[in-house]
């Protein structure tokens, strides 16, 4: 009997920095994953970067998905926020909006939507929050995946609104005991070097493990595998996570809700 082929997708988050888009980075990074969050006007990004990161993405082959964050550019959307469910709900419908016009305008659509930095962090243990998300997501539609923290309520709060979900683990972040990622206030919160990325991305896409920050083996079992586009030295770490994880047959392809 032939074994089941494994696969698994590459997102990162994209139309974050304008230098990147024109400097070669994001085509670079695009080489390696097969979905990009495409930041949408909340934490970061306008109409001109989201239809030149959409083009970039088509050019490789590589899904269009929304990144909405908090409406908050000077802490780039990675500062956590009091405010109501109706005031998330809203702006997540805005930015995702924003981004599926511009992309039905560049003859493609949005098929997920990953929320971005402290939005997403506080959504990982906030059931209200992550409802928000959700119903500002149905807004817009309900006929696309959305992308959460393995093993974390976010994704069954998703899955009880009605849509298909990912569930995502990170390549290139520390994690805690409890499953959780590692602040970015740690000094060791970034996995930099792309060879202990490229393991970490292995270990999540064959044996469904990480190691954590104490040294103990936390499970995780994950659809989509995320490197971050502003983590230094991005480009060579999405190399290396491809090239390890094509190196064991894992496949490589777009997400797909379950």
């Amino acid at each position: 009997m032939t074994s089941p082929v494994l696969q698994i997708d590459l997102n990162c988050d994209m139309g974050e920095l304008p230098e990147a888009i024109v400097d070669g980075t994001q085509e670079a990074l695009m080489r390696s994953i097969t979905s990009a969050n495409v930041a949408c006007g909340g934490h970061a990004g306008d109409e001109n970067t989201m239809r030149a990161t959409i083009l970039q993405a088509q050019r490789f082959g590589v899904a269009v998905g929304a990144h909405p964050g908090y409406a908050d550019r000077e802490n780039f959307g990675r500062l956590e926020l009091n405010i109501s469910a109706s005031e998330v709900g809203e702006s997540v419908f805005q930015q995702v909006r924003s981004l599926a016009r511009v992309a039905e305008s560049c003859g493609t659509r949005v098929v997920h939507v990953k929320p971005h930095g402290a939005l997403y962090n506080q959504a990982v243990r906030d059931r209200a929050l992550a409802a928000a998300i959700a119903a500002g997501v149905a807004r817009w539609s309900r006929d696309v995946v959305l992308v959460g923290l393995a093993g974390s309520l976010m994704l069954e709060v998703f899955r009880t609104a009605g849509f298909q979900v990912a569930s995502e683990a990170f390549a290139d972040r520390r994690y805690e005991p409890d499953g959780t990622l590692r602040s970015r206030k740690s000094a060791d919160a970034l996995l930099r070097d792309p060879a202990e990325a490229g393991r970490q991305a292995l270990a999540i896409a064959r044996g469904g493990t990480v190691v954590a920050s104490d040294g103990s083996e936390v499970a995780l079992v994950a659809q989509t595998i995320c490197i971050h586009g502003d983590t230094p030295g991005a480009t060579a770490i999405s190399a290396e996570v491809a090239r390890v994880l094509r190196d064991a047959s894992i496949k490589l392809t777009p997400m797909a809700g379950d």
